[in-house]
C-alpha cells in the first residue's frame, strides 16, 4: 500500500467504500499498481494560522461535492493545511466517468411529421423505428429515446471543476492583487495539480497549474517536481523542509517542549489553543527555550502568560519545586538555525522584557489607586444604550446579590460588597492592555487592598462559567454575585426586546442562562427561578404596577396571578429556561419530554426540577414504570373523551361499590395508600421514594383496565370509575405531567 492510502486508511478525513463504476479492465495500471490520484496543492503567501484547519476542511468538501456530482466518487480523500500551502489528495479515481443513459421523452403516437421530426433531431435518431413507445400517465403513449452519453475524462472534470473552486472559495478575509479579479487569502503563487502522475492543464489569473511544488523558504525553497503523494509528500520533508501534516507538526512541537523542559526538570504549562495556532505559523517547526528576566517573576503569573501567548506566541514554563512559574519561555522557530537557536532565543529574550516591562508599569501603576475608587469611573462605559453604563449595571447587581445571598448561604453584606468592586479593574491600566484578564486582576488588586477573601474571589468567579470547559463559583458569594450578573444580564435585555434569534445572540443570552444553570447545579442551590427573575426585574419595571387576577380551579380551590409586563417577562424568561436546561441535560443523556413533564408542574427551583428528572427517568426506565405510563395514558384518554362528552371534569374519591369486580376494591386500596406516600415523600424531596410508592399502583391499575368496563350501563357506576381514573391521573399529576411523557 502506499503513503497516501496508508495514511487515508489511518487518519481519513473522508473515507468511503470503493464504488465500481467500472470494471477493471477500464482502469489504467498504474504507478506500483496503485489506482489513479488527484493531487492538488494551491501555494500562496502565508495563511493566518486561525484560517487553516477550516479551509483545509472546506477544500475536501469542495472538492468532494465537485467530483460526486460529475459521477466520480473516490475511494478517500485527505486534506493537509500548513502556512503557505492548501493540499489535497484524491485516492481511487477512476480516469473516465460513466457512461450514462438518459430518457427522451418525445410526442405522442400520431404525431405531425414535424413534432417527429424535431423529436429524432432532439434524439439523435435516424428514424422513428429506433424510438421506443411508453405509457406516460396524463399523456398516453408517447415516443422515448435512450439515449446514452459516453462519460467524462476524470482529468477534463478536474480542470474544469478546480478553478471553480479556487473562484468560489470563501475566506473569512480576502484580497485581490495584481489587476486580476480573483480573490484568496493572500496571494497565490503557484497550482501543482496532477491526475495519475500527470499534469492537469488549466490557468487561473495567469496561473498555469504544473507538476512543481515549493519547500521552505529558506532551508529547501526548490521548485521540486512531483508526480504522486509520494514522492510530493517526500520531498517537501527531506529537501523541502516542510512537514505537511498539521498533526505531525503539533506532535512535534508539544513532544520537543515536553523533552526540553524534562531536561532542566521543569514542567511545560500546557496551552492547547496556543499550540494550535504555532503549528500554523511554521512549516518546519524548531523548539527553543529561552531565558526570561528573573526579576519578572513577581507579576502575577496570569500576567506573564498572557504576555507570553499573545504578543509573542511563547509557551510558559512551570517549575514544580517552587510551586510558580520558571525564569523559562519555549518559542517555536521556523528555521533550523546553525548554532542552535541561540540567537533566536537571545532575541526573543529581550522582546519579552520589553513586553513585560509594560506589563510592570500597568501592574504598578494600578495599585496606587483603589480598586473602590475606580467605581465611578465605570459610569463612562456604556454597557448598552437601553440599559445604560456599567456603573449602573453594577449598581443593578449589588441589589440583587444582596437579596440572593441569603437564599445561596452567602452574607449579604460580602456579596453587595463584591459585587460594587466586580467590574472596577474594566478601568484598569492592566484590563485596558489585556481584556481576558478581567476579573482576574480585580482579584489581585482586591486582595491587596485587604478585601475578604470570599470578596476578592468573588470579583475574579462572578464572569464563570465564561464557556463549556470553564469552572463555576464554589463559594457562596460567588455564587451570588455570578447569579446577579447573569440575571441582571437577561432580564435587562429582555426587557428592552433583545432576544436570542436563530442562531444569532450576539450578547451571549443562551450563554448567560446556561451559567445561571451550570452555578446552581453545581453547587446544588436551591432556588425559585421565577422569584430571582422577578427581583432582577424590579429596577426595569419600577413605574409599571402588575395586576393581581383570581382564578377558581376545577376542585374549587382559588390561585391568584400576577399580570403584566415584569410577570409576562419572568414567564417568558422561564420557557427559556427550561430550554436552556433541555440542551444541557441532554448532553448528559436526559430526555427533553421529561423536562417538560417537570416544568409543567411550576416547578421552579433548578435543583429541584433536575432530581425530578433523574427520579422519573430513572422510573420509566424500569418495566413498572413503562407499564404504569401506559396505564396513566389510557386513563388520561378515556377521561379526556368523557369530559368533553359530558361537559364536566371529573375528579374527587371513587370507591368500591357493591356489584364492582374486586379489581376496582384492589385498584381504590391502592390507590389510598401510594397517593399518600408519594405526597409525603415529595414534602421530603424524596422523589425516588415517591416514585417507588407510585409503582405499587402498576399491578392494580393493569387488572382494573383487563377486567373492568369503564363506561358501565349504570350512570352512577360509570360517574364513580371516572372519578378512580380521575385519582389515577392526579396521584401521577403530583410527580410530573405525564401527558407529556412521550411513549
Amino acid at each position: 500500500m502506499g503513503r497516501a492510502k496508508a495514511l487515508l486508511a489511518g487518519n481519513p478525513t473522508l473515507a468511503i467504500a470503493p464504488v465500481p463504476l467500472h470494471s477493471r479492465s477500464e482502469f489504467r495500471d498504474c504507478e506500483q499498481g496503485q489506482m489513479p490520484q488527484l493531487l492538488l496543492e494551491i501555494l500562496s503567501e502565508e495563511i493566518p494560522a486561525r484560517m487553516q484547519a477550516k479551509a483545509e476542511a472546506d477544500l475536501v468538501k469542495a472538492l468532494m461535492d465537485g467530483l460526486t456530482a460529475a459521477g466520480l466518487i473516490p475511494e478517500g480523500i485527505k486534506g493537509f493545511s500548513g502556512p503557505r500551502r492548501l493540499v489535497a489528495v484524491v485516492e481511487g479515481l477512476p480516469v473516465k466517468s460513466a457512461d450514462v443513459v438518459e430518457d427522451v421523452i418525445g410526442p405522442k403516437e400520431g404525431a405531425p411529421d414535424a413534432a417527429i421530426q424535431g423529436f429524432l433531431k432532439k434524439a439523435g435518431l435516424s428514424d422513428i423505428s429506433r424510438a421506443h413507445v411508453h405509457e406516460v400517465p396524463k399523456k398516453g403513449r408517447v415516443y422515448v429515446a435512450h439515449v446514452r452519453k459516453a462519460g467524462r475524462q476524470t482529468a477534463d472534470v478536474i480542470a474544469a471543476l478546480v478553478p471553480q473552486i479556487i473562484r468560489g472559495f470563501h475566506w473569512p478575509k480576502s484580497m485581490r492583487w495584481g489587476n486580476g479579479d480573483l480573490r484568496w487569502v493572500r496571494p497565490i503563487s503557484r497550482i501543482l495539480c496532477t491526475f495519475d502522475g500527470e499534469v492537469v492543464p488549466f490557468e487561473i489569473e495567469g496561473i498555469k497549474s504544473d507538476n512543481l511544488t515549493e519547500g521552505h523558504r529558506v532551508m529547501g525553497r526548490g521548485p521540486f517536481k512531483v508526480r504522486r503523494f509520494d514522492d510530493y509528500s517526500d520531498v517537501l520533508k527531506n529537501k523541502g523542509r516542510v512537514i505537511l501534516d498539521r498533526e505531525e507538526r503539533k506532535e512535534t512541537i508539544l513532544t520537543d517542549a515536553k523533552q526540553l523542559c524534562a531536561a532542566q526538570n521543569l514542567e511545560l504549562v500546557d496551552d492547547i489553543g496556543l499550540l494550535e495556532e504555532v503549528a500554523g505559523l511554521a512549516e518546519y517547526p524548531v523548539v527553543i527555550m529561552g531565558d526570561m528576566d528573573p526579576s519578572f517573576l513577581d507579576l502575577p503569573p496570569e500576567v506573564i502568560k498572557l504576555s507570553m501567548r499573545t504578543h509573542q506566541k511563547y509557551f510558559a514554563v512551570r517549575d514544580p519545586k517552587k510551586d510558580g512559574l520558571a525564569a523559562k519561555f519555549v518559542v517555536v522557530a521556523n528555521l533550523d538555525a546553525a548554532d542552535g537557536g541561540k540567537k533566536i532565543a537571545e532575541g526573543n529574550s529581550r522582546v519579552l522584557s520589553a513586553r513585560l516591562n509594560d506589563a510592570r508599569f500597568f501592574w504598578d501603576n494600578d495599585r496606587k489607586v483603589s480598586l473602590e475608587s475606580r467605581f465611578d469611573k465605570l459610569g463612562n462605559i456604556v454597557f448598552h444604550e437601553k440599559l445604560g453604563t456599567v456603573k449602573d449595571k453594577a449598581e443593578r447587581v449589588m441589589a440583587l446579590a444582596k437579596e440572593l445571598a441569603p437564599k445561596v448561604g452567602a452574607d449579604p453584606a460580602d456579596a453587595e460588597r463584591a459585587a460594587k468592586l466586580a467590574k472596577c479593574d474594566l478601568v484598569s491600566d492592566m484590563v485596558g492592555e489585556f481584556a481576558e484578564l478581567e476579573g482576574v486582576m480585580g482579584r489581585y488588586y482586591a486582595t491587596l487592598q485587604g478585601e475578604k477573601q470570599a470578596v476578592a474571589d468573588a470579583v475574579r468567579d462572578h464572569y464563570k462559567p465564561k464557556g463549556p470547559g470553564d469552572n463555576v463559583p464554589a463559594d457562596p458569594v460567588g455564587v451570588a454575585v455570578a447569579l446577579a450578573d447573569k440575571l441582571d444580564t437577561l432580564v435587562g435585555f429582555w426587557a428592552n426586546g433583545i432576544k436570542p434569534t436563530g442562531s444569532g445572540d450576539p450578547y451571549g443570552l443562551r450563554r448567560a442562562a446556561l451559567g445561571v444553570i451550570r452555578v446552581a447545579l453545581t453547587n446544588q442551590r436551591k432556588l425559585s427561578l421565577s422569584g430571582a427573575l422577578d427581583a432582577a426585574a424590579k429596577p426595569h419595571y419600577a413605574n409599571t404596577e402588575s395586576i393581581v387576577i383570581s382564578d377558581r380551579t376545577t376542585d374549587g380551590e382559588i390561585v391568584r396571578r400576577s399580570i403584566g409586563p415584569q410577570s409576562d417577562l419572568v414567564r417568558d424568561l422561564l420557557a427559556f429556561f427550561a430550554d436552556r436546561l433541555k440542551v444541557h441535560l441532554r448532553e448528559q443523556g436526559a430526555r427533553h419530554d421529561l423536562i417538560d413533564a417537570v416544568f409543567a408542574l411550576g416547578e421552579d427551583d433548578l435543583v429541584l426540577i433536575v432530581k425530578r428528572v433523574e427520579a422519573l427517568g430513572e422510573f420509566l426506565s424500569a418495566e413498572d414504570g413503562k407499564n404504569l405510563l401506559a396505564g396513566y395514558k389510557r386513563a388520561a384518554n378515556i377521561l379526556a373523551i368523557e369530559e368533553k362528552k359530558d361537559g364536566v371534569s371529573y375528579s374527587g374519591q371513587g370507591k368500591a361499590l357493591a356489584d364492582d369486580p374486586p379489581e376496582v376494591a384492589a385498584l381504590v386500596s391502592a390507590l389510598a395508600k401510594a397517593a399518600p406516600e408519594a405526597t409525603s415523600a415529595l414534602e421530603t424531596e424524596d422523589f425516588a421514594g415517591a416514585m417507588r410508592a407510585l409503582s405499587k399502583l402498576r399491578a392494580p391499575v393493569d387488572a382494573f383496565f383487563d377486567k373492568v368496563t369503564v363506561n358501565a350501563d349504570d350512570k352512577d357506576t360509570r360517574v364513580n370509575r371516572l372519578m378512580i381514573l380521575s385519582q389515577i391521573r392526579d396521584a401521577l399529576g403530583r410527580v410530573a405531567d405525564f401527558s407529556k411523557v412521550e411513549g
